[in-house]
């Protein structure tokens, strides 16, 4: 049901806004609330808000496989920073970029993309980056980053955020903005708890992906390339006879990196095609641009899936008559296997918890026989370097990056005696079920925020 707000030229709140949304009851309900209560601005308790624009340096930007993380607006999470397909830069380009640096403490919150999110800088590796993007705050002493953090993630911080969004190319919001925003001030011991309960979700987070590092690393060890080391050649030999055996030109193909790995596994283990396990699969359904919309139903695009699960990374939606109209095939289901075959070929995820959503077309669901191979040991050998590096030869020479359906199916899987599959699939769901609950402390720490405020609201 549509809303109408009437406002008079003369009663645009001293705003030079003429955008409706921007004048939408909510966005008044919640100042109104916060007037209510002893708040200050952001930049009234902090040092400094700054973005720093590197657009321009950013074309000279070499991307390293390794070195100095440099965080993208898809890497700050609601709470936490996501180092999992991070972007590295040497140390030169560290230095050119020094005012958009990430310090330890400092809150991030982005200013594109999915607009809002914030996050501190908590056990950072020693140097960090990030783009232009992304603001870094950082507080006066005395004021909690983590309060201050839960906050912004919070209904009284997030509608503070929508409602400065500026919708041009593409919506977005801007420092000045940033530092006008109005936080509460509460008692010391309500800040501390928010800390303490924000802090405990963050180490769960480590210890979660410190166990899945833990799985990788027994996988490796099982399949005796624990020292293993990818080293890709400049110069090499391929005889044309091979190539036609393969129906391959592209020299990246032949990278005998590849096969050094394919033939460690032959020799030592039992090899068999991914078909072998599977009864079926089925791709997910594009529904069109067109039918996109800012609000509704999730539509979880590559994009949207990760190792560990699903993320609002670029999240679009679709509405309910569609939804309801494809749920039944397109959903998923605990226990789906899925695996992307577009763009970033080869993530591997068993879900784990029901998902409102409709997979778009480059997710696979797969239907697995689970009494020939677990799910979760094939999801994690998928993901592994190894199970990259096949993929990687598959996908190579190609501008947009598609694995198909053959060389799925063709996929080479060791196998490990099933007690070796078990153990670490177990080592899997304990970080899968860590991460849930660090997700959940997180939750209780906004929760608290907004408790907080409105116990202020009632005195």
């Amino acid at each position: 049901m549509a809303i109408v707000v009437t406002k008079t030229l003369s009663r645009l709140e001293g705003q030079k806004r003429m955008d409706a949304e921007y004048y939408q009851p909510e966005y008044s309900e919640i100042r109104h609330k916060l007037s209510q209560i002893n708040t200050k601005r952001i930049k009234e308790l902090s040092t400094s808000v700054v973005s720093f624009g590197a657009y321009s340096l950013c074309n000279y930007i070499v991307w390293r496989n390794k070195g100095i993380p440099y965080l993208n607006v898809e890497n700050i999470r609601e709470g936490y920073i996501d180092f999992e397909g991070v972007k590295y830069i040497d140390e030169d380009v560290n230095e050119i970029l020094k005012k958009s640096q990430v310090r330890e403490g400092q809150v991030i919150i982005t200013m594109a993309g999915t607009i809002g999110n914030a996050a501190v800088a908590y056990k950072l590796p020693k140097k960090v980056n990030s783009n232009q993007a992304t603001a870094k705050i950082t507080l006066k002493p005395n004021i909690s980053p983590f309060f201050i953090s839960a906050f912004l993630n919070s209904y009284f911080g997030r509608k503070q955020t929508e409602w400065e969004i500026v919708t041009s190319v593409q919506p977005n919001i801007f420092l000045w903005q940033i530092k006008e925003i109005r936080v509460p001030i509460v008692p010391k011991e309500v800040e501390n708890e928010v800390e303490r309960i924000y802090k405990q979700g963050l180490d769960k987070l480590e210890i979660s992906k410190s166990l899945y590092s833990q799985a990788e690393n027994l996988l490796l060890e099982e399949l005796g390339l624990e020292n293993f080391k990818p080293i890709y050649e400049l110069s090499y030999i391929a005889s044309l006879s091979k190539a036609f055996g393969v129906h391959r030109a592209d020299a990246e193909y032949f990278q005998p990196v590849y096969d050094e790995v394919i033939e460690h596994l032959k020799i030592n283990f039992q090899l068999k095609p991914l078909q072998k396990f599977l009864f079926d699969f089925q791709k997910g359904i594009e529904v069109g641009s067109e039918k996109y919309q800012e609000e509704g139903k999730p539509f979880i695009r590559v994009s949207n899936l990760s190792i560990h699960g699903f993320v609002e990374r670029g999240q679009k939606h679709i509405d309910e008559k569609l939804y309801q109209t494809l749920k039944d095939t397109y959903e998923p289901k605990v226990g789906d296997f899925f695996l992307t075959k577009d763009a970033t070929p080869g993530i591997a995820y068993v879900v784990k918890e029901p998902v409102e959503g409709i997979i778009a077309s480059g997710i696979l669901k797969l239907k697995t026989k689970e009494d020939e191979i677990d799910k979760e040991y094939l999801a994690l050998f998928i993901n592994s370097m190894v199970g990259r590096l096949q993929i990687e030869r598959d996908g190579g020479g190609s501008v947009i990056t598609h694995w198909r359906p053959e060389q799925i199916k063709n996929l080479q899987i060791p196998i490990l005696p099933p007690e070796t599959q078990q153990k670490i699939a177990s080592i899997v769901r304990q970080s899968y079920e860590t991460r849930r609950k660090a997700k959940e402390l997180l939750e209780k720490a906004k929760r608290k925020v907004e408790e907080a405020i409105e116990n202020e609201i009632k005195k």
